[in-house]
C-alpha cells in the first residue's frame, strides 16, 4: 500500500529504486529485491502487464512510473469543501488509491473464493481417520514448485523463468519418497496472489518452493527459497550466479544444486 501511494504522488514521474527504498522501507534496511517482488505483487493485484503496463511501468536502470491517471477524490456535496481541480491534496490522492487497491482486494477474494468451492481438485478431501496418520507422513515429504518470478528490468525472461521452474518439479519428482504436484497444477497458480498456507493445502503439500530470475549483462541470478507452509517460515534460500551461454545447461545445472540441497535439507527431518 505504501509502495502504491508513493507511486501515485509522483504520478508521472520517474521514482528511482533509492528513493522508493527512503520513502516505503524507511528506517528498514532492505535490499532492492524488495522493491521488485513488492512491484511484482502490485502488478499481480492490479492484472497489470510489464510488456503493455497500464498502471506501473518500468523504466530500465532508471526505477518506476505510475502511468495510470491519478486524479482527486470527489467528496459527498457539502462534506468537505472540494478543491480545485488543479490542486489535488496528498489526502484526496491517498482515497483514490485505496478505493483502486480495495478494487483488487475484492478481486482478490473472488478467486480465493472460486478456488476453495471445488474449482481446484483438494487431494486430500477423502482423507478417513483411518489412514490420517499415513497421509500425514507422506505429506512431510511432499513440495510443490510454484512459477518463479521474471525480475529481469525488460521482463523478457519470462520463458526462461518457466522452463527453471518446469526443470526443478522433474527434478525433485525423481527424489526417491518425494511427491511433487504436475506442472499444470503449480501454472494454475502462476500470477495469482494467494497465500503460501493456501496453495500448500489445496495442493496438498507440506513445503513450498518459490524462486526469481534476474539478469546483468551476460549473467542470470536464480534465487529460490523452501518455505514451510504451516508456518510460513523460509527453512533454506540459496542463489545461483551462471553465465548465459546455454540456457539449458543452466536450468538443468541449478535445478540438480537446488534438488540435492533440499534432499540433504529435508530427509534428515523426516521420519
Amino acid at each position: 500500500m505504501r509502495l502504491l501511494l508513493c507511486l501515485a504522488e509522483h504520478a508521472g514521474e520517474v521514482v528511482s529504486i533509492e528513493d522508493l527504498l527512503n520513502q516505503v522501507w524507511s528506517g528498514v534496511v532492505v535490499s532492492p529485491d524488495s522493491v521488485y517482488q513488492a512491484v511484482a505483487s502490485l502488478r499481480r493485484l492490479l492484472g497489470d502487464d510489464p510488456r503493455q503496463p497500464t498502471y506501473i511501468a518500468t523504466v530500465p536502470r532508471l526505477g518506476y512510473r505510475m502511468v495510470a491517471t491519478v486524479g482527486p477524490w470527489a467528496d459527498p456535496p457539502g462534506e468537505h469543501p472540494a478543491p480545485a481541480a488543479d490542486t489535488p491534496t496528498p489526502r484526496s490522492r491517498r482515497k483514490a488509491v485505496f478505493a483502486l487497491v480495495a478494487g483488487a482486494a475484492l478481486c482478490l477474494v473472488l478467486v480465493v473464493a472460486f478456488l476453495f468451492h471445488g474449482k481446484v481438485p483438494n487431494n486430500n478431501r477423502s482423507a478417513s481417520p483411518a489412514n490420517t496418520a499415513q497421509l500425514q507422513k507422506q505429506l512431510q515429504k511432499s513440495i510443490a514448485v510454484l512459477p518463479f518470478l521474471d525480475l529481469t528490468e525488460k521482463m523478457n525472461e519470462g520463458p526462461f523463468a518457466d522452463g527453471m521452474t518446469e526443470e526443478l518439479i522433474d527434478k525433485l519428482s525423481r527424489v526417491s519418497g518425494f511427491r511433487v504436484p504436475s506442472p499444470t497444477s503449480s501454472f494454475y497458480f502462476k500470477d495469482k496472489q494467494i497465500p503460501v498456507a493456501d496453495i500448500a493445502k489445496t495442493l496438498g503439500v507440506a513445503y513450498v518452493l518459490d524462486g526469481s530470475v534476474r539478469k546483468s549483462g551476460g549473467r542470470l541470478r536464480v534465487a529460490a527459497r523452501l518455505i514451510r507452509a504451516d508456518n510460513g517460515y523460509v527453512i533454506w534460500s540459496e542463489t545461483y550466479d551462471r553465465p548465459l551461454h546455454d540456457i539449458l545447461m543452466v536450468q538443468d545445472d541449478i535445478a540438480g544444486e537446488v534438488t540435492k540441497a533440499l534432499s540433504a535439507s529435508l530427509t534428515p527431518s523426516v521420519k
